[in-house]
């Protein structure tokens, strides 16, 4: 059975970090509908003074930040000390857990296209030690109609980067001009779609770019490039969570005392464990 929408959402530009302008498509207001995955901003520019000046060091405490760049290099420094730098095609994948500290520079290039998804992460696991991981080595399936890059998890026989808190699909799909295009997704997933760049047709429903889209459960997605234009998509899959979020900035736990306490560590200066 083919996945049907459910809902979608068309993001808006605002600016946030130091000035950066961007599309913000996922946030409180979708929580519920969009679980385990918080917020979901998207960069698109090719004026490098609408980026610049990047997200100067800030904590976060509760979640997983999974950074893809489609365009364009962003540079990684935290409090643990690890420093990376992503280009085109490749992605971060940081567990901020009991706290951390981190900034994210974009560097001037021809074009910035990528996007920064927030990941919950279940209330067991919500103070885990910080981690970061660079992924540069991203395996690609081509297939007839459309280029699969699997960011993590597993398409067909191939398997990328796999957090250790919540099992997650994340491709990168590159579908040619006017093609059609169905992929198999766990029926026990929920599947999520973003459009990053072109409109695309899903079940028979015209979605336009910079859309997030919610799917119903089903084993199956089709898709179908419309415009005569390539579009490239990503999905999310993973299982819903169905716990309660307490979201204050940029710090996400499970109860009022818990955000209530970490901003008091913010203050005092016992954040970071």
């Amino acid at each position: 059975m083919k996945r049907k929408i459910r809902h979608k959402v068309t993001g808006f530009r605002t600016q946030d970090g130091a000035g950066v302008s961007l599309v913000r498509v996922l946030g409180l207001e979708t929580v519920e509908k969009y679980d385990p995955f918080l917020m979901l901003d998207s960069f698109d520019s090719k004026n490098p003074q609408d980026y610049i000046k990047g997200f100067p060091f800030h904590p976060h405490r509760g979640i997983e930040t999974i950074t893809y760049l489609a365009k364009g290099s962003m540079v990684h420094r935290d409090n643990l000390g690890n420093e990376g730098i992503i280009r085109e095609g490749e992605a971060q994948w940081m567990t901020a857990g009991s706290g951390i500290m981190h900034e994210e520079m974009p560097e001037a290039s021809e074009e910035m296209l990528g996007i920064q998804l927030w990941l919950n992460l279940p209330q067991q696991y919500k103070m885990v030690a910080p981690q970061y991981n660079d992924l540069k080595d991203i395996k690609e399936v081509q297939e007839e109609e459309a280029l699969v890059r699997v960011v993590s998890g597993k398409y067909k026989d191939v398997e990328g980067f796999q957090g250790k808190y919540i099992p997650v699909d994340f491709y990168d799909i590159r579908l040619l001009p006017e093609k059609e295009f169905t992929f198999e997704t766990k029926e026990e997933n929920e599947v999520y779609l973003f459009l990053l760049k072109g409109d695309l047709e899903v079940e028979g429903e015209w979605c336009k770019e910079k859309t997030a889209v919610a799917l119903e459960r089903g084993k199956e997605v089709h898709v179908k490039g419309v415009n005569g234009e390539p579009a490239e998509f990503l999905v999310f899959s993973a299982k819903s969570l169905s716990e309660p979020v307490v979201w204050g900035g940029p710090i996400v736990m499970n109860t009022k005392e818990e955000l209530m306490q970490a901003y008091k560590e913010l203050q005092d200066g016992t954040f970071i464990k």
